[in-house]
């Protein structure tokens, strides 16, 4: 416990990463100056253990959708949730494919084309929630005017990154005209 008596009279506050202690708040994550603890998803931060607020835009990403998907950004796992900050550039996205865990997404920034198993394909905007029950083959790609920004939240019976329903990892969907140019 901060016993407030190490706080500045002037300021009320601490120096160093612990600016707003002496007001009660707890500082930042400071996981990526210190060893990260293990994780399911390699590249993920852990959370717990005293690491309870965290600056997604400012984390390392990592590929959420590997052989499949265009989906990369920063993920925080705690007990039973694992969260993200996804971005998909214009024109690409996911494949169809699955994973054994449920899935929401909501959309901040751009528009997303989508596909859910049973369903009519839409096109959903910022502000729009979006479930993917566990197993259910489903499918997003990012419009071509603009990059994507989406908020990913999944529990953690299985890893951030689900399996092509082709069932190969070819690579993520590219619409036409937005695929990597070849460096011959």
């Amino acid at each position: 416990m901060l016993d407030k008596s190490e706080c500045p009279p002037a300021t009320g506050q601490m120096s160093g990463n612990s600016t707003n202690a002496c007001q009660g708040e707890k500082p930042m994550s400071t996981q990526t100056e210190n060893k990260p603890a293990a994780t399911r998803n390699a590249g993920a931060v852990k959370a717990g253990d005293g690491e309870y607020i965290f600056q997604l835009a400012e984390l390392a990403g990592l590929d959420a959708g590997t052989g499949y998907s265009t989906a990369f950004g920063p993920v925080v796992e705690g007990e039973r949730m694992q969260i993200g900050l996804m971005n998909k550039a214009r024109g690409t996205g996911a494949r169809p494919h699955s994973h054994p865990n449920e899935q929401w997404n909501y959309v901040i920034k751009g528009k997303l084309r989508v596909y859910i198993e049973g369903q009519e394909e839409r096109i959903v905007g910022p502000g729009t929630l979006l479930y993917f029950p566990a197993n259910k083959i489903h499918a997003t790609v990012a419009l071509p005017d603009e990059d994507v920004v989406f908020f990913v939240a999944k529990d953690l019976s299985h890893g951030i990154v689900g399996k092509a329903a082709d069932g190969t990892m070819s690579g993520p969907h590219y619409d036409e005209g937005f695929a990597p140019k070849n460096e011959d």
